[in-house]
């Protein structure tokens, strides 16, 4: 599978501050590749490097085969998306109306519209003013603006981050349903549960610096303990060692009908996030 981005030595220092530091990682064209880690950083940076509008300090980062200064031609710009905290949109115009300037900026029929927008559960409300949206609404604009024109590459910002559980679903159903189509996705959030469920792979990054950088199973599995929890039918939860022991307990109460259920004892991202880097995820 060829890759869609691939950076190398990425750095980028504000005056005295470094927001990231060493950055080596590569995106294969069709995944969803989470980039994790808490407010501060250094996520939002490196999409702005990746989408061409903040220049790096050091090191090299690659799109499209092209350096990343390239992307600012119309030719690039068309061929990705982009949702960050500051996507503005027009207030004084409606959802629908926002949408169509998009329509003719990429040359797209208005049918696309109503698409969009059922992806991101504002086909209802596609006739109200931006002005008058909640920021969870507007933030549902601006996702289906980078929609549209269903890019090859799709650089989201934490996307639900202003969401109630049932547009994040509605979200997540869309962008697994785009990236079926091959969209490639790069998605940076603090919601561990939400990279466990969307994305092929992850990378943690903390204090500008990435930490780990693996599928989710092969994360849990590498910080598992290897026990497991066994419901039984008094209610009583028994954890149970890997090896001979825990086997043949298990065998015991399976044998004796004493059993309800059987879970491994896997971490969750989050879990392992702080085990590794001593900070809890806000």
């Amino acid at each position: 599978m060829d890759n869609i981005i691939e950076v190398k030595g990425l750095a980028k220092v504000f005056g005295n501050q470094t927001a990231i530091e060493g950055l080596n990682f590569h995106v294969k064209k069709g995944e969803i590749f989470g980039f994790l880690g808490p407010s501060g950083s250094g996520k939002t940076t490196t999409i702005k490097i990746l989408t061409g509008q903040v220049t790096p300090t050091n090191g090299t980062a690659v799109v499209f085969n092209q350096s990343v200064s390239q992307l600012k031609k119309p030719k690039f710009r068309s061929r990705f998306g982009v949702l960050t905290d500051n996507s503005g949109l027009y207030e004084r115009l409606s959802i629908h109306d926002n949408l169509k300037l998009y329509c003719e900026l990429y040359n797209i029929p208005y049918s696309k519209i109503d698409e969009v927008l059922d992806t991101v559960n504002l086909k209802k409300e596609k006739n109200k003013r931006v002005s008058t949206l909640s920021k969870g609404m507007a933030q549902r604009v601006t996702l289906a603006r980078a929609l549209i024109h269903e890019p090859e590459l799709l650089f989201l910002d934490e996307p639900t981050s202003a969401l109630d559980p049932t547009n994040s679903l509605h979200i997540h159903e869309g962008l697994r349903a785009l990236n079926a189509k091959g969209t490639t996705i790069f998605l940076t959030t603090h919601d561990m549960q939400e990279a466990e469920l969307l994305c092929d792979r992850v990378a943690f990054l903390n204090k500008g610096s990435i930490q780990l950088l693996d599928t989710p199973d092969k994360l849990k599995k590498r910080y598992s303990d290897s026990t497991i929890t066994v419901e039984l039918m008094t209610e009583e939860k028994v954890v149970l060692p890997a090896g001979t022991e825990g086997a043949d307990r298990l065998f015991e109460y399976m044998n004796t009908n004493q059993v309800v259920t059987i879970h491994s004892n896997e971490p969750t991202l989050g879990e392992i996030f702080v085990q590794v880097t001593g900070r809890k995820l806000a």
